[in-house]
């Protein structure tokens, strides 16, 4: 990439806050083999992983910064023996922690013990509400099954839980009994999230994007329920970016609130980063999480709006959803920089809608799972 595009300016003249959160992917390694999963298609391997005493590390200099959450992901977070160690860390540093899990490789007596170090908030995924169909799309036979017992054992030690339903074509007509599920495990959140097309989602698109009809007919469900159910569950509810009128406000905006850490020590501006291929992301064995958040090419390079091209520019809401999905628009327009084609003024938002409109109304071809070494084409 031509040095001379790049925006060189630090986090401070943009007049940002410290982050927020660290979403902390322990590992890629995982029982799990979700088509949909938001990993990169090049895994990292054991190998390559963090030691405890670099994760401890981060934690404190994520307090240093002035962070308040951790997110502790993967992968599947809970392969990892030193996961107690670290929320422990967390908790002596004040740090509020949630895991976000499978489930399927905890037992009570761990459950138990991740309380008792402080563990404040579970998220478990749910493939589906049926058994047969949630452990098709997972890859794992008898994780749905495991799953809820898994959250039955978190509500028993009075960890707060919420359930993360991703939603698609495959699963999307048993919507209501996803919030009814939610609501027999005591969870206090469900997340309706539709599939996002990164990484594996993008190269399983054709298999999970639903037609516009059961989009419409699922925002209904999920606004019914949000009247009837208030004050009792919580629903937060995300559409597929290819049906959306203006692009989402990405992660708050690329490099504002959020950092996202890989398994290896990769630092980045969210979990997606990876596929703008001509960034350079610093490791936190060679630069501080300070330095990082403050002059990283890859965090202030589309900082602020002064890297947007017409139409982001001109635009009234380019404060509001700042430029939208970098990674959307690399993927499908192959330049980071252009408009988000999730927003309606993209030259490609016609186009990338009907794409999806067509995929969705023919039968769905079978999936790419997430594993290592998995040769494919590009959807794109």
């Amino acid at each position: 990439m031509n040095k001379s595009n790049i925006n060189l300016k630090k986090a401070s003249d943009y007049n940002i806050d410290a982050p927020l959160a660290l979403l902390a992917e322990l590992s890629h390694r995982c029982p799990l083999q979700c088509p949909y999963c938001s990993n990169p298609v090049q895994l990292e391997k054991k190998t390559g992983e963090l030691s405890t005493e670099h994760w401890l590390s981060v934690i404190d200099q994520a307090v240093d910064l002035g962070m308040h959450q951790i997110h502790l992901s993967g992968g599947e977070p809970t392969v990892r023996h030193d996961l107690e160690d670290i929320v422990k860390h967390c908790t002596k540093k004040g740090l509020y922690t949630n895991l976000i899990t499978s489930g399927v490789l905890l037992n009570p007596d761990r459950v138990a013990k991740l309380e008792k170090c402080g563990l404040e908030h579970v998220q478990i995924s749910f493939q589906d509400t049926e058994n047969e169909n949630a452990d098709r799309i997972g890859g794992f036979k008898g994780g749905h099954s495991k799953k809820l017992e898994v959250a039955k054992w978190v509500r028993d030690v009075e960890i707060p839980l919420t359930c993360n339903c991703v939603v698609h074509r495959q699963n999307i007509d048993n919507l209501e009994d996803f919030i009814k599920m939610a609501i027999d495990l005591d969870a206090e959140r469900v997340e309706i999230a539709q599939v996002q097309y990164y990484g594996w989602a993008l190269k399983n698109r054709a298999a999970f994007i639903p037609t516009p009809e059961q989009l419409d007919h699922a925002t209904e469900i999920v606004e019914k329920a949000r009247v009837e159910l208030k004050g009792k569950l919580v629903i937060d509810y995300v559409i597929p970016d290819y049906y959306a009128k203006h692009p989402k406000n990405c992660m708050g905006g690329w490099g504002r609130r959020f950092m996202n850490m890989n398994p290896k020590g990769d630092v980045l501006p969210c979990h997606a980063a990876e596929t703008i291929s001509h960034l350079k992301f610093d490791n936190i064995k060679e630069r501080s999480l300070k330095w990082i958040w403050e002059n990283s090419e890859a965090f202030n390079i589309y900082r602020g709006t002064d890297w947007m091209p017409d139409p982001c520019k001109s635009c009234d809401r380019k404060e509001i959803d700042w430029g939208g999905c970098r990674c959307q628009a690399m993927a499908l327009t192959g330049d980071a920089k252009n408009t988000d084609p999730a927003c309606q003024i993209s030259p490609l938002h016609s186009e990338i809608f009907q794409m999806a409109a067509e995929e969705a109304r023919k039968a769905p071809p079978e999936f790419i799972y997430r594993k290592y070494n998995v040769r494919f084409n590009s959807p794109i």
